[in-house]
C-alpha cells in the first residue's frame, strides 16, 4: 500500500499541534526556507527550477478550469478580466503574473516578506500592477475573491484544517478554488523528496514527506470547510514530453474546488 497514515486534519505531530497558535498557519521554519531562496524565484535555472517547469502545466489547467467554471471563450486573451484573483503561497509571483496577463486584479499573499519584496520589485519591472501582501491568509482584510489559487502550500502549513477554512473565507459566492500539492505515496518519497533533493534538483528541506496529504484527505478537509472537490487531476512526468497533466496522481496532483 502506497498510502500512509497521518493527521488528515493537519499532517503533524500531536507536538507539532500544541506548538502552534490557534489560527496560525504559518510555519516560521518553512517562511525562513523559502524567503532564504527569494533572490532565486525569478531564475529558470536557479533553485526554482522545478517551479518554472511546473508552471505551464498549472496554467494550462487553471486556464481550462476558468473557462469551464464561467463558461468562457476559450480563445479570449483575459477571460479574468471582471475577476478578482488571490493567490496564497504566492512566492515571488510566478503563478500571480500570469493571472495578471489573463486580465485579473490579482492580490497575493505570502508567509515570507522576502518573496513578497522580489513579486513586488520584478511586477514593478513588467509593469504589472499586484497587490502583494506578507504574513497569515487570516489576516488578509482583503475579498472575497472570485478565483482563489494555492499551489504546493498545504503540505508546508501548520494546520491544514485552518488553512483549508481561511481559504473557504477567501471564495466568493460561486467563485472557483484551485489547489495542487503532491501526494503521500511511496513513488512520491522515492522521487520527490529522496531523489529531487539529492540530486539538486530543489533545494534540500524542501519537502517533508510526513507532511504531504493524499487526495481522500484533502476532501475531508474541503467538505469540512463546506466546499466540494472536482477535476482531480495528476501531474505526472514522462521522459519525451516532461511534466505534463495526467491521470496518474502518485506524485502530484491539482483539484478544482466550489462551495458545496
Amino acid at each position: 500500500m502506497e498510502n500512509a497514515t497521518v493527521s488528515p486534519e493537519t499532517g503533524s505531530s500531536p507536538e507539532t499541534r500544541a506548538a502552534a497558535p490557534v489560527g496560525a498557519t504559518i510555519r516560521a521554519d518553512e517562511a525562513a526556507h523559502f524567503g532564504a531562496l527569494a533572490r532565486e524565484w525569478w531564475d529558470p535555472a536557479g533553485s526554482s527550477a522545478m517551479l518554472h517547469r511546473l508552471n505551464p502545466v498549472r496554467l494550462r489547467y487553471i486556464r481550462e478550469a476558468i473557462d469551464a467554471h464561467w463558461a468562457g471563450d476559450i480563445h479570449a486573451r483575459r477571460p479574468l478580466g471582471d475577476k478578482r484573483a488571490l493567490d496564497v503561497g504566492c512566492g515571488a509571483g510566478l503563478l500571480c503574473e500570469p493571472l495578471a496577463r489573463l486580465g485579473g486584479a490579482v492580490t497575493g499573499v505570502d508567509a515570507a516578506a522576502e518573496n513578497i519584496a522580489v513579486a513586488r520589485a520584478h511586477a514593478d519591472a513588467m509593469g504589472l500592477s499586484i497587490d502583494y501582501h506578507a504574513g497569515e491568509l487570516a489576516a488578509l482584510e482583503d475579498g472575497p475573491f472570485d478565483l482563489v489559487t494555492s499551489m504546493e502550500v498545504i503540505e508546508h502549513v501548520a494546520d491544514k484544517g485552518a488553512f483549508v477554512h481561511a481559504l473557504s473565507q477567501k471564495l466568493a459566492p460561486g467563485g472557483l478554488m484551485i489547489l495542487s500539492t503532491p501526494n503521500r505515496t511511496a513513488r512520491s518519497r522515492l522521487l520527490l523528496v529522496e531523489g529531487a533533493e539529492r540530486l539538486g534538483m530543489v533545494p534540500r528541506g524542501t519537502h517533508d514527506w510526513n507532511r504531504f496529504i493524499i487526495p481522500d484527505e484533502l476532501e475531508a478537509l474541503l467538505r469540512a470547510a463546506g466546499l466540494a472537490m472536482h477535476n482531480l487531476r495528476g501531474i505526472g512526468f514522462s521522459p519525451m514530453r516532461g511534466l505534463e497533466l495526467s491521470d496518474d496522481l502518485a506524485l502530484n496532483y491539482i483539484v478544482t474546488v466550489t462551495r458545496d
